[in-house]
């Protein structure tokens, strides 16, 4: 693993997910694990993406392998490290490891680097997302969910698929209240009280009561299963197939067709 090289086009891709705007490493990080890798930083003003580029490329050929590449990327991935931003954890190891689907390695939950059967070419994980999208409009699937069946979503485990499906239910829950929360407390603002903020059906009998509680705890613990990295890290460990994650794109998709069809009520 060590003596290999990494190709331009796959430091390029390593940097923009390490780089990345939204979820990426801070500059700060950056300089930081550059000198605890005793890696040189010859464009500090560069953008994050680029200044990652040319430092690891540089080191690369400096070394005449990918060992300094290795360790930072390792030294980037200790979950110790994202304590205070979970969330940023996931977000960066499914942006690294989709990077790194085509050289067959990926990191798991435990911030570990092993090796894994690789994607050969943008074809593959292209032709992954397609018998994704058409398996589940056989099924009916909610379109705002189809959307999430992308190559690059799809390219190392599809479990990235869908946790960016679940992402969505928590955004269409906040587009259709005006909440700002998010994971259970989310869904206890939203359904919960009397009246709720999103009532599923009348609510005039005890068995729509019920089935307004069953559906909140339904979309609790799909929030609890997909999104709370920390304390579900086996969860992340799946090692997702297809038909798996049809069942649980169509479970998401149930889920955006009841909100849907869901009636605001006045309290917030």
């Amino acid at each position: 693993m060590e003596n290999k090289l990494f190709r331009q086009e796959e430091i390029e891709a390593i940097s923009a997910a390490l780089g990345d705007t939204s979820d990426g490493l801070t500059g700060s990080e950056i300089g930081h694990i550059l000198s605890v890798c005793r890696m040189a930083d010859p464009d500090p003003t560069l953008t994050k993406r680029h200044r990652l580029h040319n430092a690891l490329a540089a080191d690369q050929k400096n070394r005449g392998n990918r060992t300094g590449v290795l360790a930072f990327m390792r030294h980037a991935m200790k979950p110790e490290r994202h304590l205070k931003s979970p969330e940023r954890f996931e977000a960066m190891r499914a942006h690294l490891n989709r990077a790194l689907a085509f050289v067959g390695l990926a990191f798991d939950a435990a911030g570990t680097l092993d090796s894994v059967e690789k994607v050969s070419t943008i074809s593959e994980a292209e032709r992954r997302a397609a018998e994704l999208r058409a398996d589940l409009a056989t099924r009916g699937v909610h379109p705002d969910v189809l959307q999430f069946c992308r190559a690059e979503l799809v390219a190392d485990n599809y479990f990235h698929a869908v946790l960016e499906a679940t992402k969505s239910i928590a955004e269409k829950i906040r587009q259709r209240t005006g909440l700002t929360d998010d994971g259970s407390a989310l869904v206890d603002r939203a359904f919960a009280g009397d009246p709720p903020v999103l009532a599923i059906n009348p609510l005039t009998t005890e068995s729509h009561r019920s089935e307004q509680k069953g559906f909140a705890n339904l979309v609790r613990g799909t929030f609890g299963m997909f999104r709370n990295v920390t304390a579900h890290e086996a969860r992340i460990l799946w090692t997702m197939n297809r038909e798996d994650a049809e069942d649980l794109l169509s479970l998401a998709s149930l889920i955006h067709r009841r909100l849907d069809a869901a009636r605001s009520t006045a309290r917030k």
